[in-house]
């Protein structure tokens, strides 16, 4: 395994992403959302919508590429 190629194939999906803030509004969003009301189905349903929008809901952070 090519560790330094993964390192780039992360950095460039953090990018992508809208770089380290979003990804840690990201991360936020999804610890809101698991430790919130609902039953598990509910929570995987949230998360997967939320993490469709990079960053915070409605920060205008860019959509991801692909």
């Amino acid at each position: 395994m090519d560790l330094g190629k993964l390192e780039d194939e992360a950095k460039q999906l953090v990018d992508e992403r809208g770089g380290m803030k979003s990804v840690e509004e990201d991360a936020m969003e999804v610890k809101d959302i698991a430790t919130g009301d609902g039953s598990l189905t509910e929570k995987a349903e949230k998360t997967a919508e939320a993490l469709k929008d990079p960053g915070a809901p409605g920060d205008g952070s860019p959509a991801p590429t692909s």
